[in-house]
């Protein structure tokens, strides 16, 4: 890490850094929710940063970015007033709040571990002294690989800086160096490795007064230790990461609940009418006869085996345990283990475990173990076999949450899955409704058809419809 602009100067880290949380306008208009008074949290003072590089690390999906100004006090201010607070400011400079959303879960609001790591609080390049700056006229601006992604001022602030600083010094001493993140507007978001972000703080009316660009480029890290909290993160977290409001959710319970009383291969019918032939998961069968299941796909995939990378990849809390530990309500774990069913790929504990956490299913195109008391827990699973051997005879548990293939079928999260004894298919998310509706219909019309033959009527005409035989069938229909 490089040095920040406030340590050089003053020879020594910030004592505190202080957080502002919803502090502008067209960030409370995105999120939908505007407070009353401002809020804050601690940062450390060993995530304080110059320019330079952000480590992501590996298995986390969420560090988000999030440009700011920062004020660094001059001098020391207690019980000040927010006529006077501005003065007790020093220095003005960039900021960048950044965060790892994969572990705001686990802080249960303190941000402790999701703001607090090392480079999270990248500030400079440059200070301004406060002096040359009108505190309701300064601007920020944020770039995301040379795209400008936010761009407000103080000037669209909910809470001036003052009363900000006034707030906090009526229960602590604000003390030089001390560095107040004073919120972030619109526009923040996500950043992946191989991105670089820039910050810039200046007079709005006067551009050559200015922090500079505050570069920090995101690289990708090692994986966090096993113990403690594992990286988590759901579609809100990723909504609000991203800046986008939450998508509604595809799969309604009405829709669930309408899925489960058509067949699949009415759906496959009418999925193969749109040319969609190839969604069906191939090889894969119910573990217990009967059983059904209809979700939202999760994905986890293996790769074959290799002593050197099941080392890396197959202990402690790996990719098949974090796809377990972190499906949802409704969530089907689709596993993908190129079809080779001579190891087990899930048992009875982690499956149990999937179905605590309210998982519709598991459909994997390799081999369960554990099979009978898997069989006894009442969670729908299908399978391309059984298998006494461990997934480390033949798999390496690699990754989560990407698009894979199961049974010759692309998969990708998000995709609805359905199952019955005739098999498991994939129904992308934007055909649901219009395919489903279609199976009620073709189903319908396949039971007057059969009540029909039941009646000793033969099959021709009747089976497809011709025109007469439909008309008979819209009677019967109108009088049901």
């Amino acid at each position: 890490m490089s040095v920040d602009p406030v340590t050089r100067l003053l020879g020594s880290r910030p004592g505190k850094v202080i957080a502002v949380h919803l502090s502008y306008t067209s960030r409370a208009a995105q999120r939908g929710r505007i407070s009353s008074h401002p809020s804050y949290f601690l940062k450390t003072s060993s995530s304080v940063t110059g320019p330079g590089t952000v480590e992501r690390p590996e298995a986390t999906e969420l560090l988000g970015f999030e440009g700011e100004i920062a004020l660094v006090l001059g001098k020391a201010a207690r019980r000040v007033s927010p006529g006077d607070a501005w003065s007790h400011v020093g220095w003005v400079t960039a900021g960048n709040d950044l965060g790892l959303h994969d572990l705001r879960y686990a802080d249960k609001g303190s941000n402790v571990r999701s703001k607090g790591g090392d480079g999270y609080t990248p500030l400079g390049p440059e200070l301004i002294p406060a002096e040359r700056l009108d505190p309701a006229r300064i601007g920020v601006r944020t770039w995301l690989d040379g795209v400008l992604v936010q761009d407000d001022s103080s000037a669209g602030m909910l809470f001036p800086f003052a009363l900000m600083l006034a707030d906090l010094s009526r229960l602590m001493t604000l003390e030089p160096g001390d560095v107040v993140l004073t919120g972030t507007p619109a526009g923040a978001s996500v950043a992946e490795p191989g991105q670089r972000i820039e910050v810039e703080v200046f007079a709005l009316d006067e551009h050559t007064v200015t922090s500079g660009r505050l570069t920090t480029e995101v690289v990708a890290g090692p994986a966090l230790a096993n113990w403690g909290n594992p990286p988590e993160v759901d579609d809100a977290q990723r909504a609000e990461a991203w800046g986008t409001p939450p998508a509604a959710p595809v799969l309604t319970d009405e829709l669930r609940e309408r899925l489960g009383r058509v067949a699949v291969a009415t759906l496959s019918v009418q999925l193969r009418r749109r040319g969609y032939d190839d969604v069906s998961i191939d090889g894969v069968a119910p573990l217990v006869p009967g059983t059904r299941l209809a979700g939202t796909a999760r994905t986890l995939r293996y790769v074959p085996y290799r002593k050197d990378l099941f080392a890396g990849h197959g202990g402690g809390f790996n990719a098949q345990k974090r796809a377990v530990d972190s499906v949802g309500p409704g969530d089907v774990l689709v596993m993908e283990a190129r079809g080779d069913a001579t190891a087990g790929t899930v048992g009875d504990i982690l499956a149990l475990r999937a179905k605590v956490r309210g998982a519709a299913g598991i459909i994997t195109d390799g081999a369960v173990r554990d099979a009978g008391p898997l069989a006894g827990l009442g969670l729908p699973v299908y399978c391309a076999g059984r298998h006494p051997a461990v997934l480390g005879r033949r798999h390496v548990p690699w990754e989560t949450d990407t698009t894979i293939s199961c049974g010759g079928a692309t998969i990708q999260p998000g995709d609805v899955i359905v199952a019955d004894d005739d098999g498991a298919l994939v129904i992308p998310p934007g055909l649901v409704e219009e395919v489903l509706t279609a199976a009620e219909a073709q189903e319908q019309e396949e039971t007057f058809i059969a009540e029909m033959v039941g009646r000793g009527e033969s099959v021709a005409g009747l089976y497809p419809l011709d025109p007469d035989w439909r008309q008979r069938f819209e009677t019967w229909r109108a009088q049901r």
